[in-house]
C-alpha cells in the first residue's frame, strides 16, 4: 500500500500535508526536529510565563488568552494548507498557543496550586510511554487502530465544536464542563484518545525522516505541538474536576 493512503488523526500528518512533496538534498532528520521541538517547547514556556506573570499582577488576561487560542487556530490553518511557510508559522503557532495555556493554567494554579505542573509532568511521562510502547512495538498502529483514533477524535472535536457554538449563546452543556461522573468520564476518555493519537503522529514521522524535505521538521514539530497540548489540557481539567469533586 502506497504511503499516501494512510491516515491518521493530526491534521498536521494528514494525507494533504505530505502528499506532492518536491525533491530536496536537505531531507527530515531526526536530530532536526528534535532540535526544532525543544525551541518549540521553550517559545510556548516563554509566553505562558509572561501572560501567568500577568495575572499574579491582577491583569485581565482574557484577552490574551482568547486572542492567543484564536491565533494558534489561524497559524495551523494557514500551516496546514502553506506547509513550506512551516519555519515561520510553526514559531508563531507556539508563541500564540503559549499565550493561551499562560491564562489557561495560572487561573487552575490560582485555585488549585500545583495542579498545572501535574498535568505537565502527567503529560511529559504519557509522551515518554507512548514513545516506549511504539518502538517496541507493544502497541501496532494497525489500519484498524488508526480508524479507531481517528473517529474518535473526530467526534470528540465535534462535540467541543458544539458546546463553543452554544456557548455563545449563553448554553452550558453540564456533561463536558461540570464535575459529574459522566463528565470526568468524557474528560478521562478524551485523554486517553488524545495519548494514544501520540502513537500516529509517531507512525508517520518515522515513515517521513531522511525522506521528506528538511522544513518537514517544523510541520512535524507543530504536529507534536497540537497533540501534545491537546493531552496537557484534558489532563489538566480532568485534574480539575476530580479536585473540585473531592
Amino acid at each position: 500500500m502506497a504511503l499516501l493512503n494512510y491516515k491518521t488523526s493530526n491534521p498536521a500528518f494528514s494525507r494533504y500535508v505530505w502528499k506532492k512533496q518536491r525533491s530536496s538534498k536537505a531531507k527530515m532528520t531526526l536530530n532536526g526536529l528534535f532540535l526544532k521541538s525543544m525551541f518549540a517547547i521553550f517559545l510556548v514556556g516563554l509566553t505562558t510565563w509572561y501572560v501567568w506573570d500577568l495575572v499574579y499582577q491582577g491583569v485581565d488576561v482574557k484577552w490574551y488568552t482568547s486572542g492567543g487560542l484564536l491565533a494558534a487556530i489561524f497559524f495551523s490553518v494557514l500551516t496546514s494548507f502553506k506547509r513550506t511557510w512551516a519555519p515561520i508559522t510553526t514559531p508563531l503557532y507556539a508563541l500564540s498557543k503559549g499565550l493561551f495555556l499562560g491564562g489557561f493554567s495560572a487561573y487552575a494554579e490560582i485555585r488549585f496550586e500545583g495542579l498545572p505542573m501535574r498535568a505537565v509532568s502527567i503529560t511529559i511521562l504519557t509522551f515518554f510511554v507512548m514513545l516506549i510502547l511504539y518502538k517496541a512495538k507493544i502497541i501496532i498502529v494497525t489500519k484498524q487502530f488508526r480508524s479507531i483514533i481517528i473517529t474518535s477524535v473526530i467526534t470528540i472535536m465535534t462535540i467541543y465544536v458544539i458546546n463553543w457554538i452554544l456557548r455563545i449563546f449563553g448554553i452550558n452543556l453540564p456533561f463536558i464542563w461540570g464535575t459529574s461522573w459522566f463528565a470526568i468520564g468524557f474528560n478521562v476518555i478524551a485523554a486517553f484518545v488524545a495519548s494514544f493519537s501520540l502513537l500516529l503522529d509517531f507512525y508517520y514521522i518515522d515513515r517521513k525522516l531522511n525522506k521528506a524535505p528538511k522544513y518537514y521538521e517544523w510541520v512535524a514539530t507543530w504536529g507534536l505541538l497540537v497533540t501534545l497540548i491537546w493531552l496537557y489540557v484534558e489532563v489538566l481539567r480532568l485534574l480539575k474536576k476530580l479536585a473540585i469533586r473531592f
